[in-house]
């Protein structure tokens, strides 16, 4: 193994371990709060933590523009972080502000107790994104240690917070105050890698803002797909059941974030090698890793029940594995949507949305309970799961571009260039960007 393999290969363990440290403490917090809070409160707040999973795509987005340019431009670094860092701060401001004033609708659709649950879900929004540039910076300029602080720092922020909030008051409204405050420790970790300040050349802000946007828009696909249902549970089931189902979809999370090291891991080889067998052996394994947990909350339903918040949801035990099955499928087409973003392929936010209506349809024209929602996901999500398998034979990959302009001249990205990130990749998508 040559010192470049060793070096990658340190680096994308360092990251790995942090982002298995964020996912237990965000695995914690949620067990915590279903705990500490009654079904209804547990259910609002499942449904106010998909709602902050999808408008954070645009801090996802963000991270994987800033780190792209880095990459491909090193002798532009100063520039690109100065420009960052003012994009990121009118983006962050923008996307809470938005979320914030969206409170007078949101809080009767989804029948929260008070705007202010949906106003903290805005604020929690401000340093989340502020925390993707500086995710972006670090990743682009190979700052691996510093990157791993960040997401260990978003998994304990979430943690203590959320819990110090549930703490102070057994309501979704102050676990997301809890929350919002918590989300601040990762950007004082991360101080001074975004300069607000400087002197040197300041590269057109259009160029960036325009492919976060083009990132953001699959990105915002998938994640809207994989938290359809739990925004579905809670407008249109009864408290209780909401908070049954809420339970469930501990498991179903744990199922999708137990194997994304292998996104990680495997990310450089699937940009790189233009072959399906990278893709089929991570898409194996991530589908192993998942059956895994399906066949151990089917044999022992009351260790996965203690997992997802104890006897209180005991009315969905012998149902867990229907959770974990579908947390198998969303994490095999997480893993295959970030394949496509690799190879460049387009189309698959369409394909996403048209997911996403198909459960909604079916849960509005038909009155499913639990079991049928849950089983409608995980339909759904194994028919993604394969049509993304095959959507490299049905759709053609973009080939490399020979040259790249220099960024100052930079122009603004088409709609179907769609930028894919996955943290300790730096270039895996090739030293060239395309235009």
């Amino acid at each position: 193994m040559n010192r470049s393999t060793r070096a990658t290969v340190s680096s994308g363990s360092i990251v790995a371990v942090a982002m298995m440290v964020m996912n237990v403490a965000t695995y914690g917090f949620n067990l915590a709060a279903a705990r500490l809070l009654v079904p209804a409160e547990f259910g609002a707040l499942t449904a106010l933590l998909s709602l902050i999973l999808i408008a954070n795509v645009v801090a996802l987005a963000l991270q994987a523009s800033i780190a792209r340019r880095i990459s491909v431009h090193p002798d532009h670094t100063a520039q690109i972080v100065l420009t960052a860092s003012r994009v990121a701060l009118a983006v962050s401001l923008a996307v809470g502000l938005a979320v914030a004033l969206s409170s007078p609708v949101l809080t009767p659709a989804f029948s929260f107790d008070s705007v202010w649950a949906v106003i903290w879900c805005g604020a929690m929004l401000v340093p989340l994104t502020l925390a993707g540039a500086q995710l972006g910076v670090a990743q682009g300029t190979g700052r691996w240690g510093k990157l791993a602080a960040l997401y260990v720092g978003n998994g304990l922020g979430r943690l203590f917070g959320g819990v110090a909030g549930v703490l102070i008051e057994p309501s979704a409204t102050s676990a997301m105050m809890g929350l919002a405050i918590g989300a601040w420790l990762p950007v004082l970790l991360g101080a001074g890698l975004l300069k607000t300040s400087g002197t040197g050349d300041v590269h057109s802000r259009r160029p960036l803002v325009f492919e976060t946007v083009a990132s953001a828009s699959t990105l915002l696909a998938y994640f809207a797909f994989s938290n359809v249902d739990a925004l579905i549970a809670r407008g249109g089931f009864e408290a209780h059941d909401s908070g049954l189902y809420a339970s469930g979809l501990i498991l179903t999370k744990s199922t999708l974030f137990l194997p994304q090291f292998v996104s990680v891991v495997f990310f450089p080889s699937l940009a790189r090698d233009s072959s399906h067998r990278t893709r089929l052996r991570a898409a194996s394994l991530v589908a192993v890793l998942g059956l895994l947990v399906v066949a151990g909350s089917a044999v022992l339903p009351q260790l996965a029940l203690i997992l997802v918040g104890g006897d209180q949801y005991g009315e969905v035990a012998d149902d867990l594995w229907l959770f974990a099955l579908s947390g198998t499928f969303l994490a095999i087409v997480y893993l295959l949507v970030f394949d496509a973003l690799a190879r460049r392929s387009t189309g698959v936010a369409v394909l996403l949305w048209v997911a996403s209506a198909t459960v909604f349809s079916v849960a509005w024209f038909w009155s499913i309970g639990i079991v049928g929602l849950v089983v409608t996901m995980a339909c759904v999500g194994a028919v993604v799961a394969a049509l993304l398998l095959a959507w490299p034979l049905l759709r053609p990959e973009r080939g490399h571009d020979a040259a790249e302009p220099a960024v100052a001249d930079d122009p603004a990205l088409p709609d179907d260039s769609v930028t894919g990130f996955v943290p300790g990749a730096a270039d895996a998508d090739g030293d060239v960007e395309r235009h």
